[in-house]
């Protein structure tokens, strides 16, 4: 049998350690893990005025996080970005 050389390449994104995995997302006030180190921060204008969004990294699996810190959206909070 030959190989199908066209199949498309299977997700090379990182695994999320179990530290990330059970972190929980998009929930506003959700705790992180140790390992999470912080990074850059900016201001984002929403409809009710700015909000703060800190970068993380995740020392042991790399995981990029961004943390929505806004206090009228019960559904801001942790979200994985890049990959």
């Amino acid at each position: 049998m030959t190989q199908d050389l066209n199949q498309p390449n299977e997700s090379k994104k990182p695994a999320l350690c179990a530290s990330c995995a059970g972190v929980q997302r998009n929930w506003r006030g959700a705790p992180g893990h140790p390992e999470l180190m912080q990074g850059v921060n900016r201001k984002e204008p929403r409809s009710h005025g700015q909000v703060t969004i800190t970068k993380y990294r995740c020392e042991r699996c790399g995981t990029q996080w961004e943390y929505e810190n806004n206090k009228v959206n019960l559904h801001a909070g942790w979200s994985v970005v890049g990959g």
